[in-house]
């Protein structure tokens, strides 16, 4: 396989992070009134348990634990736990609309920031692609409305700002431990899940799911968006196209609002519409060196 090959799958399954993050307000929605901690809590147990299926079955995953350094560890737990921490107190302390907006930069700063890794060149159709995807999902999360930005919630939006900006520092910075294996994503989940019970315990009130509809929305949740989103973002972001993956994070709103639509959550709108074309029009413009270079390798080859 060559490394074009091994690069362009390695993206591919990060872009899975991507459409399973989608389903993050669908299953949100459906879980009942468990408090944000809690919810982080239970939902990073379950997804601790899918690496723990590979430590028993793969005695090198749990082995690799040992093997790490710190700082992988100090990212990787900074990393899950930082963001949820610091996206559940934006929105403690902000109106969710605008503190969800300012969180969602870091699709954005994650194009921005790669500009700094070796072997990474920042062109003007990253940037580009990049704000269109910004645009759309503004659309979405503004749903084609206004934003009313007041300083007394001031805490709140620094709150989301140093959200958006741990999510894509932890996604690029993981490019410098390309040696870790994702396995280890395993102990930063379990990690989370410890850290969040202590906020849960001292922050909230115990609200169990109240029907089996609630219990399998967690469940949901901690496989998927909450659970193996997270190896699948972590393999992407360490051995594929890492601006390409930060342009195609915007079209998880989207995605997310189109399912909500189908199971009647919310209404189709002109936004979302709208939305569609920025967000697929920027991860094209995005893409335009990888769709460049395979028109080249298909006419080298055909000559």
């Amino acid at each position: 396989m060559s490394a074009d090959t091994r690069k362009t799958t390695a993206t591919l399954i990060g872009f899975t992070a991507v459409l399973m993050w989608a389903l993050l307000a669908l299953f949100t929605a459906a879980s009942g009134r468990v408090p944000p901690f809690q919810l982080s809590a239970m939902c990073f147990a379950i997804g601790g348990c899918i690496g723990l299926t590979r430590w028993i079955t793969v005695p090198q995953a749990r082995a690799a634990l040992a093997r790490q350094p710190w700082q992988a560890w100090l990212l990787g737990i900074g990393g899950l736990f930082g963001y949820h921490f610091f996206y559940f107190t934006a929105l403690r302390n902000a109106p969710a609309v605008e503190a969800g907006l300012i969180a969602y930069l870091w699709p954005l700063l994650i194009v921005l920031f790669s500009a700094l890794l070796p072997g990474e060149k920042l062109r003007w159709h990253h940037v580009a692609g990049a704000l269109l995807g910004f645009a759309g999902a503004a659309l979405i999360v503004t749903r084609g409305e206004s934003l009313d930005i007041d300083p007394q919630y001031a805490f709140g939006y620094l709150a989301a700002c140093v959200c958006a900006l741990v999510w894509s520092g932890y996604s690029v910075l993981s490019r410098r431990f390309s040696a870790v294996p994702t396995d280890v994503v395993t102990g930063f989940c379990l990690a989370t899940a410890i850290l969040s019970v202590i906020c849960h315990l001292a922050l909230e009130q115990t609200v169990w799911p109240a029907s089996l509809t609630e219990w399998l929305a967690v469940a949901g949740l901690g496989l998927l968006p909450v659970g193996l989103a997270f190896y699948t973002w972590d393999h992407g972001v360490k051995h594929g196209d890492i601006q390409l993956l930060g342009v195609s994070s915007y079209a998880a709103p989207l995605f997310s609002t189109i399912l909500l639509i189908a199971f009647g959550f919310a209404p189709l709108t002109w936004a979302v519409v709208a939305a569609a074309v920025l967000v697929t029009g920027g991860a094209a413009l995005a893409a335009k060196d990888t769709l460049t270079s395979r028109r080249k390798a298909r006419d080298t080859l055909a000559a």
